[in-house]
Order: C-alpha cells, then structure tokens, then sequence
C-alpha cells in the first residue's frame, strides 16, 4: 500500500512493506535445540534457494497456555541461547515473545525483532520497552479488539521511540472458541503507516477449543492467505513444525514443514499480483 513506510529489519537487508513479502516462519515454542536448529536449517535452505525475505520465529516461553500443565518452553536464558545459536548456524534473523518490560533489553541482545503477544498489545510498560530499544517491534493485534483500536499503539510505540513497527492480524474472537479473519483489517492497520502481517496459523486456531488446550483447523490457512495476500498483507507469519500431532504448543493450527515451500510460492504470487494492481 503506497503510504506504508518499509519497515528495516535491523542489518540484515530484509524490509517489510515493499515488493517482496516478508516471511515470519517457525515453530510456535523452543523445543530443544536440536528441534529448533533442525527447522530454522530448512527454512534457511529453501529462503536461500528462492530468495525469500524470511525470519525464523520461536517463543521462549507460552505465557498464555490454557493450561497450567501445558508445556511453555525453556526459559528466557536458554531460549535465547538457542535463538542466537539459531542466527549464527542459519544466518537467519530471528523473532521472539517477551512479556514483561524487564525481557525486552536482554532479548534485544539476541534477537532482530520482539513481538508483542496478542493478549498483551495494550500493555503500555511492555510496548514502551520493547520500543527503546530500538529494535523491530511486531505487535499482534488482540483478539478483543478492532483494527482501529490499533492506532492507540501504534502512537505508544512511537512516541516512545519506536521506528521500525510491524503490526500483526490474527483473527477476532467470534463467540466461544472461534475466531475470525476480517479482512479489512489489513487496509485499516496499513493507513496507520506500518506494514501490516498476516497470522495465517493463529487465525485459524480455536482457542481452549481442545480439552485443556486450543484447537485448530489447519485447512483453512491456505485459503485465508491468499486472500490476506490479495488484500495488501506486506508479509505473513506461519507456524510450522515438522510433525504437529507431536507439537508441544498449537499443534491443530500449525502448518506441516514441508508444505511450507508450496504455499510460500503460492503467497508470493499474489502479493506480487496485489502489487502490480494497487
């Protein structure tokens, strides 16, 4: 979209918001290192075959799990020990959660872009941390509010000084267990002058629709996509895991590892489509 400002991630000659998509792909927690090494290596592979704008993503912690048996992952010290072993063995830039105010300037450290999580986005402490230090902030929008409300925080982040600013759809709460991808979204968060993501594997996630855990349906991320690419998404965030029945965190909405490639392409496509009619 013409007035969305290109977003730099960092040094790493990767932007969001011009012609090429960014890619935002990776499993939805830390496993273990041998786990995240695997993925972000095949990732890395495929992104450097096809010349994709690609960042590898992974939380150290799922502080929001439904349950409190749920796994939440290793913890912020060998989380980012992982994600820094991660940037050095792939040479990919690389995204995480943090929570709480005091996270933001030791993950800063590491990684090339803090997220703020969903339930989290009107956190004023965490947004203005995270923004002093200087890195690429990704909000995603909360499942409680309407793109319009993402304005408010987008002026906390920059009054705060924050430069670099992506901002996250992944769906509106749509009674109990469901949610739903507005796709005007995606051009109301643009005319706040950030490139706009689209969570393809969140929004079709069923929260707490499992027993004790979230649910998903998997079958829906290709279609949502392509339509979120069609309606002027700069870039699309996708959870992958090599077996999600196994997965130890949003196994039903993650995408399988290999179907990944396909479906980057496809995207792509369209995003190139969009741009040449806008």
């Amino acid at each position: 979209m013409e007035d969305v400002k290109r977003v730099e991630i960092g040094g790493t000659g990767l932007t969001a918001g011009g012609k090429q998509p960014l890619f935002i792909v990776g499993p939805c927690v830390i496993e273990s290192e041998k786990h995240a090494l695997m993925i972000a290596a095949r990732l890395a592979d495929f992104s450097a075959k096809n010349a994709l704008q690609l960042v590898f993503k992974a939380s150290f912690d799922k502080a929001n799990r439904t349950s409190l048996d749920s796994f939440r992952g290793p913890g912020i010290e060998e989380g980012l020990r992982i994600l820094s072993l991660v940037k050095k063995e792939t040479g990919l830039p690389v995204l995480t959660d943090i929570h709480e105010p005091s996270q933001a300037e030791k993950a800063a450290k590491v990684v090339d872009v803090l997220q703020i999580p969903a339930f989290l986005c009107r956190q004023t402490d965490l947004l203005a941390a995270a923004a002093r230090t200087g890195k690429t902030v990704n909000v995603k929008k909360g499942q409680f509010l309407s793109p319009w409300d993402m304005e408010h925080v987008v002026e906390k982040l920059t009054k705060s000084g924050a430069e670099g600013i992506l901002l996250t759809e992944r769906g509106s709460t749509f009674g109990y267990n469901n949610l739903v991808v507005d796709m005007r979204s995606i051009a109301v968060m643009s005319s706040f002058g950030f490139p706009v993501i689209f969570d393809a594997t969140h929004s079709v996630q069923l929260p707490g629709g499992g027993a004790g855990t979230s649910s998903g349906q998997r079958e829906f991320i290709e279609p949502l996509a392509k339509a979120a690419a069609a309606a002027g998404a700069a870039g699309f965030f996708f959870e992958v895991h090599d077996a999600p029945e196994r997965a130890l965190s949003d196994g039903p909405n993650s995408l399988r590892l290999e179907e990944f490639p396909a479906l980057a392409e496809k995207v792509a496509a369209f995003h190139e489509l969009a741009g040449r009619t806008s």
